[in-house]
């Protein structure tokens, strides 16, 4: 039977196992894929904990697949599927899981990887470099504009970072101390995390900024807003939309389909975005991959190689 990596109930790393399961079969507008590599989200851990995403009321069945996006091979192509056939190599967002050896994905958030991307570096763009790409196409800003991107150094921001370099755009990073060289050899400025932020930000720019992308929510969120003469120039994926609509703000509002995976894959393929993959585990030691992101020292990207 194929693996997985799954989580047995809410709590915490105690709850996870490297377990056996079915293998799924494709329902309409679905396709199998075989997997290759798989990213490794914050959201991951925080769904093993409870969290459910906005709108999700449905009790969850255990046990319960890791992650959410991938890449890999089509094995077989599901009822009213059209442009996919098997053998394909794609990437996109799993349906139930993606720390497996077969997932299940919507055709229609599903893209055919480009030849010249890898596997490794498909497997990062679905959510963190997808949800990086909305942000910062909602924020709308024209060339020469600077932009805040709070929680630089994760794998959303340090995308948001390029794909705001990519539009034309001034950026300007925060960050901990620690992941300084890091956010400025993605070409911003980088401002150090912690109180007053806002000073530090005006240091750099002392005209404010025209828009934010912010990715911690709370405190920082709400002196990111000082900055801003125009407030709905503020989006986050940081925080609720209660806590950003206080300030007059918005939440980011993803796209999901194809298109935008097309577009993030080109861009890495044009050598504009660098997912920065900085370390790789196999499935057999996803607990490890997982706990790399759960604890905050990530920089860049954690993937999870399944098969070669």
């Amino acid at each position: 039977m194929p693996k997985a990596y799954v989580f047995t109930r809410y709590g915490g790393p105690e709850t996870e196992a490297l377990a056996e399961v079915d293998r799924p079969s494709p329902g309409p507008g679905e396709v199998l894929v075989a997997v290759r590599a798989a990213g490794v989200n914050p959201i991951d851990w925080k769904v093993r904990k409870g969290y459910r995403r906005p709108g999700e009321t449905d009790t969850r069945t255990f046990p319960a697949v890791f992650g959410s996006e991938v890449s890999g091979t089509v094995e077989e192509i599901g009822a009213g599927v059209d442009g996919f056939a098997v053998g394909d190599e794609v990437f996109g967002n799993a349906m139930a899981g993606g720390y497996a050896e077969y997932v299940l994905l919507p055709a229609a958030i599903t893209a055919h990887k480009p030849a010249q991307l890898s596997f490794r570096d498909a497997a990062t763009l679905p959510v963190a470099a997808a949800t990086a790409y909305d942000g910062v196409r909602q924020l709308d800003l024209p060339a020469g504009a600077t932009v805040l991107v709070t929680g630089a150094g994760g794998g959303v921001g340090s995308a948001a970072l390029q794909i705001a370099r990519a539009f034309g755009l001034r950026a300007v990073g925060v960050a901990s101390e620690g992941k300084k060289d890091f956010v400025e050899s993605l070409g911003a400025v980088h401002v150090p995390s912690g109180p007053d932020l806002a000073l530090r930000v005006r240091a750099v720019a002392p005209d404010g900024v025209d828009g934010a992308y912010d990715l911690v929510g709370g405190e920082v969120l709400a002196e990111a807003a000082t900055l801003l003469t125009d407030r709905t120039k503020l989006v986050t994926a940081g925080a609720p939309a209660a806590e950003v609509e206080k300030v007059g703000g918005a939440r980011v509002e993803r796209a999901r389909n194809a298109a935008v995976l097309d577009e993030v894959a080109q861009l890495v393929v044009n050598g504009q975005l660098d997912p920065h993959v900085t370390r790789t585990f196999p499935l057999d030691q996803a607990g490890e991959a997982l706990r790399t992101v759960e604890d905050g020292h990530a920089r860049g990207k954690i993937v999870i190689e399944v098969s070669a």
